[in-house]
C-alpha cells in the first residue's frame, strides 16, 4: 500500500517535469529530482547562437544540440548578462518541441521541453530589446538526459554589444575591420572541437582563442538535417587563409573557400576551385549565409554557414569523408598568390561526425630527404670543410698514395657530401614529380648544382706550383661558402615546413647547431692565426693536445644531429 502511495505522489510530479513546466528553476537551472546531483563529467550537449555581436531588436538564433548522437529528454535555456541577472528579450520557439517560460516576471525570458521524446537539435529565437543595453550576455542552459544524468548551467559563447549591429542582418552581411572590430578570438571559437565540430589546426589542437600563432579551421552542422553546414577559419597572415576539400592528399579537384584581404585591404570571403598548382578558379559565393570577416593584428579570420554542397567532380555530398586542405600566404591587388605554407589531414573526415583529426606527416621518402641533407651538410661536409681550413698540419709527413693524410680525408668526407645531397635530391623529385614552389625546392637545387661543381672543378684544378693556383683556390673557398650557406638554408626552410609544434623546437635545434658551428670556425680561426704568427708553414694543429677541440666540436655536432634526426623521425 505505501508503494502504490509513493507512486501516486511522485506520477504528478514526473509528469510535470516531463511537460517541460519546470519554472521553480529559473534560478539555478537546476531540475529538481530528488536524489539526483549534477553530473560534472564533460558534457555531450552544446549551446550555440548564430553569432557574437549583437544589437538593439535584433533575433539571434540559438541551438542546442547534441553530440556524439547522444539525445537529451528536457532541457531549460536562459539568456543571462555575464555576471549579472535576466537581460531584457524574448525568446520564441522556432519548433514544437520548445515552450516558452517566465522567469523573474519577465514573460517568455526562458525556453523548455514540451515532452520527454528523445532530441538531438532544438532551435529557437531570441529577440534583443528595443533599448540600448551594452552589457555582455551569455546563453545558459541545462540538459537532462535522463532522470537521474543531467548537466546544468552549460554556456555559449559570449555576445557583445555594438550598436553598429542595430538594425543590420548578419545573414547576409560582411563585416570588415572598422575602428572597432570584433577580434579574431570572438569570430573564431576553438571550444567544442572533436564533441560538436570537426576542427583542424596547426600546430596540433591549438585554439586561435589562446595563441596568435593558431592556423584553425571549423565545420560542424546547423541542424540534425545537415542541410547546412557553418565553417570558421583563421590565422596569421599578410594575404589569405583558405581550407579545401579533397578526395586525395594531393592539391587538384578541390572545392576551396579563401578568407583574404582585397585591393583596399577588406576581408571578403571567396569560393573556389582548384585544378592543380595553378591559381585557383573562381566561383559564385553560392548558396552561403551568415558571412562574417575581420582583420586585426596580422589575423585574418571569417566564419560563414553555407549550404553549397562539396564538389571534387568527383563527389558532391556533406556525408561523403574528405581530406581538408589547409593553406596560407600572400595576395596582391586582392589576387592570392602561392602559398606559403600549408597542411593537410593525415586521413579523411566525415564533417557531420566530429572527431580529434590529425595532420599528414612527411612520407618516409621526405624524411630520408632530410635525413641525408642533415647528414650531408651539417656532419660529414662541415667536417671535410673544418679539415681542409685548419687541419692541414694533421699527422704531417704521413702520405698515401702520394697524397698528404688531410687531403684523403678532405677528398672521402666531401666525395660522400656530394653523393648523399645527390641522393637527397633525387628521392625528394622521385616523390613529388613536380615543382612545388616555395624557397626550399629554389634552395635545394642550387645546392645540387653547387655541389656538382665542386668536384668537377676540383678535378681540372692546375698544379699547386704553378703562378694561377690561386684563382682555384680562392673559387673553391668561396664556392664552398656558398654551398655551405645555401645547404643552412634550404634545411631551415624544410624543417620549417615539417615543424608543427607549437615552440618550433626542430628550427631551434637547428639555430644552436648553427651557432654551435660558428663558434668553433671563429676559435678555429683565431687559433690559426695565432700559429702563424711564428711560422711560414702551415703547422695549424699537431697531433696531441690540438686534436681535443676537434673532437669536442665533432661529439657536439653529432649531438645536435641526433636530436634532428629523432625530431624528423617523430614529425
Amino acid at each position: 500500500m505505501e508503494r502504490v502511495l509513493l507512486l501516486l505522489g511522485v506520477l504528478p510530479v514526473a509528469g510535470c517535469y516531463s511537460s517541460g513546466l519546470v519554472a521553480a528553476s529559473c534560478g539555478d537551472l537546476r531540475p529538481r529530482h530528488s536524489g539526483s546531483s549534477t553530473q560534472l563529467s564533460r558534457a555531450p550537449f552544446t549551446v550555440s547562437p548564430d553569432r557574437q555581436v549583437y544589437g538593439d531588436q535584433q533575433e539571434i538564433t540559438v541551438r542546442l544540440e547534441a553530440a556524439g548522437g547522444t539525445p537529451f529528454i528536457g532541457f531549460m535555456l536562459q539568456a543571462r548578462e555575464v555576471g549579472g541577472g535576466i537581460p531584457p528579450g524574448s525568446f520564441r520557439p522556432a519548433g514544437e518541441e520548445a515552450r516558452l517560460l517566465s522567469c523573474a516576471g519577465a514573460p517568455s525570458s526562458a525556453v523548455s521541453h514540451t515532452s520527454e521524446s528523445p532530441k538531438t537539435s532544438i532551435q529557437v529565437i531570441w529577440t534583443t530589446a528595443a533599448s540600448g543595453n551594452p552589457k555582455t550576455i551569455e546563453f545558459h542552459a541545462s540538459f537532462v538526459q535522463d532522470y537521474g544524468t543531467f548537466w546544468v548551467k552549460l554556456r555559449s559563447p559570449p555576445l557583445m554589444y555594438s550598436n553598429e549591429s542595430a538594425g543590420m542582418d548578419d545573414r547576409t552581411s560582411v563585416t570588415p575591420e572598422t575602428s572597432a572590430p570584433p577580434p579574431a578570438a570572438q569570430m573564431v571559437a576553438g571550444g567544442r572541437c572533436g564533441v560538436s565540430k570537426v576542427c583542424f589546426s596547426q600546430p596540433l589542437n591549438c585554439d586561435p582563442t589562446v595563441s596568435t600563432d593558431c592556423y584553425f579551421m571549423s565545420a560542424r552542422r546547423t541542424s540534425a538535417t545537415a542541410t547546412a553546414l557553418q565553417f570558421e577559419m583563421a590565422g596569421p597572415s599578410q594575404g589569405y587563409v583558405s581550407f579545401g576539400f579533397s578526395d586525395d592528399q594531393i592539391m587538384g579537384n578541390d572545392d576551396i573557400y579563401i578568407c583574404g584581404l582585397d585591393s583596399q585591404g577588406i576581408v571578403q570571403l571567396q569560393r573556389a576551385f582548384s585544378v592543380g598548382r595553378q591559381t585557383p578558379k573562381t566561383l559564385p559565393l553560392g548558396n552561403v549565409s551568415d558571412v562574417r570577416a575581420s582583420v586585426r593584428d596580422g589575423i585574418i579570420s571569417c566564419s560563414f554557414t553555407s549550404k553549397n554542397p562539396i564538389s571534387t567532380h568527383r563527389t558532391a555530398d556533406f556525408s561523403k569523408p574528405y581530406y581538408l586542405m589547409f593553406a596560407h600566404g600572400p595576395s596582391g591587388n586582392g589576387q592570392i598568390l602561392f602559398h606559403t605554407g600549408t597542411f593537410i589531414s593525415d586521413e579523411k573526415v566525415d564533417l557531420l561526425r566530429p572527431r580529434p583529426l590529425g595532420i599528414a606527416r612527411p612520407p618516409q621518402i621526405l624524411k630520408a630527404h632530410g635525413a641525408l641533407m642533415l647528414i650531408a651538410w651539417m656532419t660529414m661536409g662541415t667536417l671535410g670543410m673544418v679539415i681542409a681550413r685548419y687541419m692541414k698540419g694533421l699527422a704531417k709527413g704521413r702520405s698515401y698514395w702520394g697524397k698528404d693524410l688531410w687531403f684523403l680525408l678532405h677528398v672521402a668526407l666531401m666525395s660522400l657530401t656530394v653523393a648523399a645531397t645527390i641522393t637527397a635530391f633525387i628521392l625528394s623529385f622521385s616523390h613529388v614529380r613536380v615543382w612545388s614552389g616555395g624557397a626550399h625546392p629554389v634552395l635545394g637545387c642550387l645546392v645540387m648544382i653547387l655541389s656538382f661543381l665542386q668536384p668537377v672543378a676540383a678535378l681540372f684544378r692546375c698544379g699547386p706550383h704553378l703562378h694561377l693556383r690561386f684563382i682555384f683556390t680562392w673559387s673553391h673557398t668561396v664556392n664552398a661558402v656558398a654551398v655551405k650557406s645555401l645547404a643552412v638554408a634550404a634545411i631551415f626552410t624544410g624543417l620549417s615546413l615539417i615543424d608543427s609544434t607549437e615552440d618550433r623546437w626542430l628550427l631551434k635545434v637547428m639555430g644552436g647547431l648553427v651557432g654551435w658551428e660558428v663558434v668553433f670556425y671563429i676559435c678555429f680561426d683565431l687559433h690559426l692565426r695565432w700559429r702563424h704568427r711564428d711560422t711560414d708553414d702551415a703547422k695549424a694543429i699537431t697531433l696531441g693536445f690540438d686534436l681535443i677541440p676537434l673532437a669536442v666540436f665533432f661529439l657536439g655536432d653529432l649531438t645536435f644531429l641526433a636530436a634532428l634526426l629523432v625530431g624528423i623521425g617523430m614529425s
